[in-house]
């Protein structure tokens, strides 16, 4: 059974860092897509960054700039860091795996952690 877990969040305050950390238990992780997703209150989850098995990356608008996403092959373990946060970063924080595809859209990700919460003050 394959397993995804979030690790890494917390409180920060705004224009501070955060790494998150998503390990998962696939086989072949090199040949993952890695996204990450979020969800504030009251709002609809929202792809954030995706970075593919060839190292190809994608980012939301809103975090260009801000964020980096990274992974680790020997370690089956993707990255997030999050550099000059804002308030408006607070949300829970998901990661998904997907075979092969990397992009943008929930349904492309079979497996899902369940979820760091991130706040971020003013």
């Amino acid at each position: 059974q394959v397993q995804v877990e979030e690790s890494g969040g917390g409180l920060v305050q705004a224009g501070g860092s955060l790494r998150l950390s998503c390990a998962a238990s696939v086989i072949r992780f090199n040949r993952y897509a890695v996204g990450w997703f979020r969800q504030a209150p009251g709002k609809e989850r929202e792809f954030v960054a995706a970075i593919g098995w060839n190292d190809d990356r994608i980012y939301a608008d809103s975090v260009k700039g801000r964020f980096a996403i990274s992974r680790d092959n020997t370690k089956n373990t993707g990255y997030l860091q999050m550099s000059s946060l804002k308030p408006e970063d607070t949300a829970v924080y998901y990661c998904a795996a997907s075979f092969r595809r990397i992009g943008h859209l929930q349904n492309e990700y079979e497996y899902w952690g369940q979820g760091t919460q991130v706040t971020v003050s003013s």
